[in-house]
């Protein structure tokens, strides 16, 4: 593979991944502001928000680097997205449910585009562009790791307080 077309699919993964990150964004902040009865849940996604500020940061940086910028139409749509899967929870009578299982898969999701991007900035000779990049992995290891930890704990207590006839969807 050309040296041109191994940086086009960097620079391609990585304004993919800056779509990616504004689309998680667009999932967790409005889930964050309607939890109610979960504040571990509620205290976990505000940090994993900072952390991917900071990644959507570090890929700035990197596409800076390479004097490419993001696709703000790539943004723009996948915000978008992210935005009407969080709207489309909200009515569910088991929303933290379903934010907890989704959130999981996108954790995953965003585990596999790292793990891809890091692959070929190796192959490309992007060597020293790993370390920010195995940076945002990690966050997003540790948030999948903690989102699994937490998914009975947070299934048990939805369940007892719909026993108990309280609000327990968020």
């Amino acid at each position: 593979m050309s040296d041109d077309k191994t940086r086009e699919i960097f620079v391609t993964g990585l304004r993919n991944a800056h779509a990616m990150e504004n689309q998680a964004l667009s999932i967790m902040k409005p889930q964050v502001k309607r939890i109610e009865n979960y504040p571990e849940m509620a205290a976990m996604l505000q940090q994993h928000i900072n952390e991917t500020q900071g990644q959507i940061d570090r890929i700035e940086e990197i596409l800076t680097s390479l004097a490419e910028d993001h696709s703000t139409l790539k943004d723009l749509a996948l915000s978008l997205t992210g935005s009407l899967a969080a709207l489309g929870h909200s009515v569910a009578g088991d929303e933290i449910l379903k934010n907890s299982m989704a959130n999981f898969a996108f954790e995953n999701f965003e585990i596999a585009a790292y793990k891809s991007l890091i692959t070929i900035a190796e192959l490309g000779g992007y060597a020293g562009l790993v370390s920010p990049l195995q940076m945002s992995l990690d966050q997003e290891v540790a948030m999948a790791a903690w989102l699994e930890e937490n998914l009975r704990p947070t299934t048990i207590k939805f369940a007892n307080l719909k026993e108990a006839g309280q609000t327990a969807k968020v």
